[in-house]
């Protein structure tokens, strides 16, 4: 969608009625003063990733670090290079199909995991915009993984419609 709007297939995909703030109390701060304020915390650039939850199917936002290149987001998964993947990776890996938000511009995306040189690039990219991750992997054993999200495709306007 060229607009950067809500998915015109699925209007309540990200619908705000549906919002629960996470229970992680510095999350859900975050996450309200980022909307108060734009999308700095602390200096930094930060991007509003909002996805559905695998368990509850509520709408969740998620600050994450803004990686960025010709359009294309980065979202790493570090946890701060805690033991376990964060919450949201498990959502947006069930449910792809996300909402970010980058300042004023709000986009439609779809998220896929990068393995291989592909996560190696990505990841050399996040690591130079914020440096920070570099030593989040050293406090974990897991290998932090790296999501692209990228423009949804376009529908395809001679397919089939249902009746």
């Amino acid at each position: 969608m060229a607009d950067g709007g809500q998915d015109e297939e699925h209007p309540e995909e990200h619908d705000e009625e549906h919002y629960a703030p996470s229970p992680v109390p510095w999350v859900a701060e975050e996450v309200a003063q980022l909307e108060a304020t734009g999308t700095a915390f602390d200096g930094r650039a930060v991007v509003l990733l909002t996805h559905r939850g695998v368990k509850t199917g509520l709408v969740r936002k998620t600050p994450l670090m803004r990686v960025e290149l010709r359009g294309v987001y980065a979202a790493v998964a570090s946890t701060r290079g805690g033991p376990d993947h964060p919450h949201w990776y498990a959502n947006v890996l069930a449910s792809p199909d996300v909402q970010l938000r980058d300042g004023d511009l709000r986009l439609d995306l779809r998220a896929r995991e990068v393995t291989g040189t592909e996560r190696s690039r990505w990841w050399s990219l996040a690591c130079g915009t914020f440096p920070s991750y570099v030593e989040y992997q050293r406090r974990t054993r897991r290998r932090i993984p790296v999501l692209l999200l990228e423009p949804r495709p376009a529908p395809d306007p001679l397919a089939p419609t249902e009746p």
